[in-house]
């Protein structure tokens, strides 16, 4: 009798101890912002490491969260670690030129096209878009609309302070081709702000300064839902602000030490179905819409 309670015992012990090391893994939770399936697009194992990749991309995919939100799914579907240097545009362009990073995520269509027209990069494709927007303290000051070279025009005429992100990024040169074709100098004007900073501290700056400045809107709507800016929309939903978001692998052929093989899975993975649904559901349940679009169709 001893032996058959003793093994029953056993058993017992076995099964309990087996629904909870067995069972399956809770899955990982998906960063606020996603309104996604937590565990992703893909498979719910993950795949054993391959090695990393260095990522060169804009300041405003990391502000606004979505690199939190995509980066460990990518590494949990592909085995690829990765590791991001977060900077503007234009360094981000140059660090691919130079050969410091394997693969892009940029927004500066034109700065994209010249990298891979001089056999810096493979391909171009493009991935997702926003938009920018004028932000700024006051709204008697004017009025929101959606005339972004007016908004401009009146920001000179009202000599009202302006914070430039002024780091090369593709927010500073919209900015910049903003007030060329509103036909003004904007380093003429007496208050107007250099900052050389990504688009959360340039944001932060205006905030203090009482500023108005161009931001995209993923980063600006993530900052007034953390409240760490007060910072009205002035100008939006003009159709000469849209910001389109572009990804390029370095090309091996100019520098055979970028991992080409990692590169390349995170341009497939970018550009899946799988993935472009997963981005347009980022922000969601947050905000109650997408912060960005995916258009990997555009590619054709």
């Amino acid at each position: 009798m001893k032996k058959t309670l003793f093994l029953l015992s056993a058993a017992l012990l076995f099964l309990a101890l087996g629904h909870s090391v067995f069972a399956s893994p809770a899955k990982d939770g998906a960063p606020s912002g996603g309104g996604a399936a937590s565990q992703g697009p893909g498979p719910a194992a993950p795949v054993p490491v391959k090695g990393k990749i260095i990522l060169s991309t804009t300041t405003s995919t990391q502000d606004s969260g979505l690199l939190d939100y995509l980066l460990p799914v990518f590494t949990r579907e592909t085995g690829w670690q990765v590791d991001t240097i977060a900077v503007g545009t234009g360094a981000a362009i140059k660090m691919g030129r130079d050969g410091d990073a394997d693969v892009l995520l940029v927004h500066a269509k034109a700065e994209e096209i010249k990298m891979v027209a001089d056999g810096y990069g493979i391909k171009r494709y493009d991935v997702m878009y926003n938009d920018f927007l004028v932000v700024g303290p006051d709204l008697n000051a004017i009025s929101h609309n959606d005339n972004v070279i007016q908004t401009f025009k009146d920001i000179a005429a009202k000599n009202l302070p302006f914070v430039s992100r002024g780091d090369n990024s593709g927010t500073d040169i919209m900015e910049k081709s903003l007030w060329k074709t509103a036909g003004i100098d904007p380093t003429t004007l007496p208050k107007y702000t250099s900052a050389g900073q990504g688009m959360g501290a340039t944001l932060q700056m205006a905030d203090e300064l009482k500023a108005y400045t161009l931001t995209d809107r993923a980063t600006w709507l993530t900052f007034t839902r953390d409240k760490k800016i007060n910072l009205p929309a002035v100008c939006e939903k003009a159709t000469d602000l849209l910001n389109y978001y572009g990804v390029i692998a370095v090309n091996p052929a100019k520098y055979p030490k970028v991992n080409a093989a990692g590169a390349q899975a995170f341009v497939d993975w970018i550009l899946s179905d799988s993935t472009q649904k997963f981005i347009s559901q980022y922000g969601i349940a947050d905000f109650g819409a997408s912060l960005f679009t995916p258009n990997a169709k555009a590619n054709g």
